[in-house]
């Protein structure tokens, strides 16, 4: 390995030769077997009689502060002779550089790449994931300078990012910190698959083995790449990477500047059910392009690495782009009308079986988020700003179109965000208001305290009547007991116990583990049959272990709706509903008179 390490630093030492005013990246990436990396940062010369350096405490697209630094050891610092440097740890993500005099500075570290899950880093034998929120550290004073990167890495790897490619392979440059820290890199062993629309380049990047079909996957991301014209005006970027991880379970999606990342375990995009999964969250990311990346709240504008920014519109952020992203794959013959229908329906349905929708608006889930848990309590006393966000804007969307004779939809008031508020602007409240109102004519001030501020209970039935739509569990609607409670994935034992509903009454709560019904041994699997041989309104003993206390409740049982909440057309829809459902989706009514 030792003549490798010098290669390594000979090619370091010709690179800093040609861009002494650049920070510079280095990470070598030879030995992943055990998902270590070895970093190196050359910051230009500093004058100060210190020089900060700092680690992001959180990563874009995820509004909660993560543990990054850990993951970083043997940290040192060296003068532009190679002398060593003082170092001393000021904050979880900082340290401070100690000079006697001008110099650069060389920065090594070792990186453990083991957050995958967080879609921050993962190096092992086949590819290394590289956020570089979780992988390169920035100076302050230098945030703003142009840059290199360059990776050495394993014979056969390719390396793809949405940065500008450098001088050589595996290398990119960008103008600054914040470019490279909105660019992954995706470098290893990979299936790539390039296609051009609306002239733009894409590019699919798929790591991992895993029963998707590339052909698919290709055809439908060129279709949905085509559809953004329908909300803006043009398109921020020239090349765009598609970049998806088919893994051994972990899940979850970012945006990025010009690039997303995908993930999902590697044997769910075959069924339909589990490909539009993966075709929506590709819609979500791509749309974030726009909405976030090009246009985002104020305080948000420029990003604070070290510390959240709290905003009362992240809601606008996550729950419109929710909202905007079936709707672009419908236009492009991505997914079927039913398909559109049945996410929509199954979010209200939520909607109406979540207590904390009576209990916390959308602006204080907005200005929450970075704390936010999930779990028992945020289902019983808040709503979700992703969630939530969706139906606030379909509620926003119908009244604009309503109020403007529909000559105005949400989609004007992202395209007007877009072309008004783009970085480095931000904007607030009363930026989204003043569209409205110039749009509409009128003033939002109290839809807003309504829907926004204050928690809002829809009135479905009379919103999607605009549209020629009601809401239905079937022809002959039928009732069933609910006992108010959802069990672990595997076990009897409660994940989350209603707010008001039967067992919540009776003094259940989240963590019990219900072991008998009417003294007889229920399990996991029959439990829900079980509830099926009584009715609402009967009376049932529950024996249920309470901090492993075994306890008995006598609970009666409340009713629910028995089936699926669908959409469906209302009987003699009007032409003007279905203008208004033109208007709304772009396409003709698709229902047979």
């Amino acid at each position: 390995m030792k003549p490798a390490i010098r290669v390594f630093f000979a090619i370091g030492t010709i690179f800093s030769a040609s861009a002494l005013a650049d920070v510079q990246y280095k990470i070598d990436l030879r030995q992943p077997e055990h998902q270590l990396a070895q970093v190196e940062v050359i910051f230009p010369s500093a004058n100060t009689a210190s020089l900060t350096v700092n680690l992001p405490v959180w990563r874009t697209g995820k509004y909660q502060v993560l543990p990054l630094a850990d993951g970083i050891r043997q940290f040192s610092a060296f003068d532009a002779q190679g002398a060593p440097l003082a170092v001393t740890r000021t904050a979880s993500g900082e340290w401070q550089v100690a000079l006697t005099e001008p110099t650069s500075v060389r920065v090594t570290y070792q990186i453990h790449g083991d957050m995958l899950g967080s879609r921050v880093r993962h190096i092992d034998e086949s590819h290394a994931f590289l956020d570089a929120s979780g992988v390169f550290v920035y100076s302050p004073e230098f945030r703003d300078d142009n840059l290199r990167v360059s990776l050495e890495v394993p014979e056969g790897w390719n390396s793809y990012s949405g940065m500008t490619s450098g001088w050589q392979p595996h290398t990119f440059v960008a103008p600054n910190y914040d470019v490279l820290v909105d660019s992954p890199i995706e470098t290893g062993i990979s299936q790539m698959r390039s296609f051009s629309a609306n002239g733009r380049e894409y590019e699919l990047v798929v790591w991992g083995e895993g029963n998707y079909n590339l052909d698919q996957m290709e055809q439908d991301l060129k279709a949905l790449s085509a559809t953004a014209e329908v909300i803006w005006d043009d398109y921020p970027f020239e090349r765009y990477v598609y970049m998806v991880h088919a893994t051994s379970g972990e899940r979850g999606a970012t945006e990025h500047l010009n690039s997303t990342i995908i993930q999902l375990p590697r044997f769910n995009f075959r069924e339909r059910k589990d490909y539009l999964r993966f075709i929506g969250t590709a819609s979500h990311e791509f749309i974030h392009t726009w909405n976030v990346k090009q246009y985002r709240p104020e305080g948000l504008a420029k990003y604070e690495y070290q510390q959240e920014t709290i905003s009362p519109l992240l809601w606008l952020s996550e729950g419109s782009t929710s909202y905007f992203q079936y709707q672009l794959l419908l236009r492009a013959g991505v997914i079927t009308h039913d398909e559109f229908m049945e996410d929509i329906a199954k979010r209200i349905s939520n909607n109406l079986n979540r207590p904390g929708a009576s209990q916390q608006s959308i602006a204080e889930a907005s200005e929450t988020t970075w704390i936010a848990q999930g779990g028992d309590y945020s289902t019983n006393h808040g709503v979700n700003i992703y969630s939530e966000g969706f139906l606030v804007s379909l509620a926003l969307d119908f009244d604009l179109l309503e109020q403007t004779g529909l000559k105005h939809s949400y989609r004007d008031v992202h395209r007007r965000l877009y072309r008004d508020f783009r970085l480095p602007a931000g904007f607030g409240v009363a930026d989204v208001k003043g569209i409205l109102a110039d749009l509409s004519g009128r003033s939002y001030d109290d839809w807003w305290q309504q829907h926004i501020d204050s928690p809002w209970q829809a009135n479905y039935p009379e919103l999607l009547a605009l549209a020629g739509l009601e809401l239905s569990y079937g022809k002959e609607q039928q009732v069933e007991a609910d006992l108010g409670v959802t069990l672990g994935k595997t076990s009897l034992r409660l994940s989350h116990v209603k707010r008001d509903g039967a067992a919540w009454k009776a003094g259940l709560h989240a963590g019990d583990e219900i072991v008998a019904i009417n003294g007889l041994k229920v399990t996991a699997d029959g439990f829900d049959k079980r509830l099926q041989d009584f009715e609402p309104g009967q009376q049932i003993e529950v024996s249920f272990f309470n901090d492993d206390i075994l306890t008995r409740r006598t609970v009666v049982l409340e009713e629910k709706p028995k089936g699926k909440l669908q959409i469906k057309p209302l009987e003699g829809v009007s032409d003007s509903q279905k203008a208004f459902f033109k208007a709304w989706l772009g396409i003709d009514w698709p229902y047979q008179s």
